[in-house]
C-alpha cells in the first residue's frame, strides 16, 4: 500500500512537470512563428491590452496537457479518456482556424456540439442524476444527454468570456483544475487527478509568460480557452457523477453546489453579463466591456492586481463552498449568487463614482440592473 502510495504521488508530480516542460520549452518558438507570420491579437476598443501580442499560447498548453496524458495516464482503466483525447482534437482545430483566419460564432457552436457529443455518448461522460436539486433526481436517456450538452457548451463559453486580462484564466484553470485534482485524489481516482495535474503543469508554464514575461509574452486564444473549458467542464461533470455513487468519507451530498462555487467565476460573471446585456436589449453575445474584471482593471490599472483579486476571490468561493457542504443544494447554490452578487456590485460601484467625481455628471438610476452593473 506504501509502494503503491509513492508511485501514485511521483506519477502527479511527474505528469504535471512533464506538461509544465513541455508548454515551458514550446511557448518561445510559438512566439517566434507567430511574430513571422503577423499571428497577433490587434488592440481595439473590446480588448484590455494596449499592444499587438501573439494569441497562439494554446497550442504550447495543448501539446504540453496531451503528452503528458498519454504517458502518464492508464487508459485501461479510463477507456474513456481516448474520447477525450478525440475531442480536444476537435476542439484545438476550432480555435486555430478561429485564431488565425477567423471562424464564425454558429461553425464554432456546431463544432463545440460535436466534441461534446463525443465525450457524452461515446465516452459516456453525462450527469445522469440532479441529485434533488428541485425535487429532481435520476435523469431520462435523453435529458441527462442534453442537460450534459448544455453543462459543457455553457462551462466552454463561460471560460472563454472571462478571458480578457492577463493571467484570469489560466489562473482560474489553475485553482480550479487543482481543486478537482485534489479531491479526485482523496477519493482514489487518480487516473482523473493525473489529467488534472497535467493541465495544472501546462497551464502553470503558461501563466508564466502571460503574467511575466515581456519578449515571449503571448496569449492563450481561443484554442486555450476552449479547451481549458472544455476540461473543466469534464471535471466537473466526474466530480459530479462520482460524489452520486461513492460512500467514502470525502463525498458531498451537494456536490452539484459545490462544484457550482468552484467554478463560479467563470459561471456567475457570465450570468451576470448576459443579464446585464439582455437588460439593454442587445444580443447576449454581443462584446462588451462590462464583466467584472473590466471594472477591476479600470479601479487598479493593473492586469496582475485585477488577476490576484479575483483569484483570491475564487479561492474564498472555494472554501466556503466546502465548508457549507451539508447544505441543501439550492440553499448553498442561493448563498453563492447572493454573494457573489453583492461582491460584483463592489467595484462597479466604485467605477461609477470615480467616473462621475471625474465628469462632475450625475449618474441616473438604473433601478435594480444597477446590481448587476448595468
Amino acid at each position: 500500500m506504501e509502494i503503491l502510495f509513492l508511485n501514485n504521488n511521483l506519477i502527479l508530480i511527474e505528469s504535471l512537470l512533464l506538461a509544465f516542460i513541455v508548454t515551458y520549452i514550446s511557448i518561445p518558438s510559438i512566439v517566434e512563428v507567430a511574430k513571422m507570420k503577423k499571428l497577433y491579437d490587434v488592440p481595439n476598443g473590446r480588448t484590455s491590452h494596449l499592444v499587438v501580442t501573439p494569441t497562439l499560447g494554446g497550442m504550447a498548453i495543448f501539446s504540453g496537457f496531451v503528452i503528458s496524458t498519454m504517458i502518464f495516464v492508464d487508459i485501461a482503466q479510463i477507456t474513456y479518456v481516448q474520447y477525450i483525447l478525440a475531442s480536444m482534437i476537435v476542439i484545438f482545430f476550432l480555435g486555430l482556424k478561429d485564431d488565425t483566419v477567423g471562424l464564425s460564432p454558429m461553425k464554432k457552436f456546431v463544432g463545440q456540439i460535436i466534441a461534446a457529443g463525443i465525450v457524452i455518448d461515446l465516452g459516456g461522460i453525462k450527469l445522469e442524476s440532479l441529485q434533488g436539486f428541485v425535487g429532481i433526481h435520476d435523469l431520462t436517456y435523453y435529458s441527462s444527454d442534453l442537460l450534459s450538452l448544455f453543462v459543457i457548451i455553457a462551462i466552454v463559453n463561460a471560460v472563454n468570456l472571462i478571458d480578457g486580462i492577463d493571467g484570469l484564466a489560466s489562473g482560474v484553470g489553475i485553482i480550479t483544475a487543482s481543486t478537482f485534482g485534489i479531491w479526485f485524489y482523496l477519493e482514489g481516482e487518480i487516473q482523473l487527478a493525473i489529467l488534472a495535474s497535467s493541465l495544472v503543469g501546462a497551464l502553470l508554464a503558461f501563466f508564466r509568460y502571460n503574467v511575466f514575461s515581456k519578449k515571449n509574452k503571448l496569449f492563450m486564444g481561443d484554442i486555450g480557452s476552449l479547451m481549458l473549458g472544455f476540461m473543466l467542464a469534464i471535471f466537473a461533470i466526474k466530480f459530479n457523477e462520482i460524489n452520486r455513487l461513492s460512500t467514502s468519507v470525502y463525498s458531498l451530498s451537494c456536490a452539484p453546489a459545490v462544484s457550482i462555487g468552484i467554478l463560479i467565476l467563470p459561471i456567475f460573471d457570465t450570468v451576470r453579463i448576459f443579464a446585464i446585456r439582455i437588460a439593454n436589449g442587445t444580443s447576449p453575445f454581443k462584446p462588451d466591456k462590462r464583466h467584472v474584471h473590466h471594472y477591476l482593471l479600470e479601479l487598479t490599472g493593473s492586469h496582475r492586481k485585477s488577476t490576484f483579486i479575483l483569484l483570491t476571490a475564487n479561492v474564498f468561493f472555494i472554501i466556503i463552498s466546502f465548508m457549507l457542504k451539508d447544505l441543501r443544494i439550492l440553499t448553498l447554490t442561493s448563498i453563492l449568487f447572493v454573494l457573489a452578487s453583492v461582491l460584483s456590485f463592489i467595484p462597479y460601484q466604485l467605477v461609477m463614482i470615480r467616473r462621475r467625481k471625474k465628469s462632475n455628471v450625475q449618474e441616473p438610476k438604473r433601478g435594480v440592473w444597477k446590481l448587476f452593473g448595468k
